[in-house]
């Protein structure tokens, strides 16, 4: 069966799209992340919440600040990337869901009034997020480098002293540079992945 994507579009995103490990020294924009936010903020979410917030790390002293917080090989990764950015879970999302969610402005106090429901909900959606700004950047044309190798307590209280935000992935984004890519690793066939029930 064919898709609707034609195949250089599913190479882009899927095929020959791979973790990128090295980068060129050609800058990401902030149109070019615009385009990419613009493209993918229709992701689907409950309560269409949105949760995700994006934390674009520019400055010198921010990115040396966050790679202080990596573990291994991520740290100098980070610090040779056009751009890195963190992205995190907005714990009071809540308030944004009378905006978000006009057609049932009680949403708010009646499923997020708990700070627990609010984290794990936020935690879940975000994450789904998050898989649709990496396909947001290979369809940019750019390649995603994401990373969980990071003490995100400390990014925490780095970067969102307030305690309003949790982060749970940091990405580098850019060209890919010289041996930006390891060998592809397997997956699973469709049967030992995939069951009817």
């Amino acid at each position: 069966m064919s898709l609707a994507l034609d195949a250089a579009a599913q190479d882009l995103l899927f095929r020959e799209a791979q973790t990128a490990n090295t980068f060129t020294d050609e800058p990401v924009t902030d149109a070019q992340v615009q385009a990419i936010y613009d493209l993918v903020k229709f992701a689907p979410t409950a309560f269409n919440q949105s949760p995700l917030r994006i934390t674009m790390v520019r400055s010198e002293d921010a990115r040396k600040r966050l790679v202080e917080h990596a573990m291994g090989a991520n740290g100098p990764k980070t610090l040779t990337a056009p751009l890195t950015v963190i992205l995190s879970v907005d714990l009071d999302f809540h308030e944004k869901l009378p905006q978000l969610f006009p057609h049932a402005p009680g949403v708010k106090d009646a499923f997020f009034s708990e700070a627990a429901v609010r984290e794990a909900a936020g935690t879940q959606n975000a994450t789904l997020q998050a898989g649709y700004f990496i396909l947001g950047i290979r369809a940019a044309g750019l390649a995603a480098g994401p990373m969980t190798g990071f003490n995100f307590t400390a990014v925490d209280k780095e970067f969102f002293g307030d305690g309003k935000q949790k982060s749970f992935l940091v990405i580098n984004i850019g060209k890919p540079g010289a041996d930006a890519f390891f060998p592809r690793s397997p997956r699973l066939a469709f049967d030992e992945a995939v069951a009817t029930v």
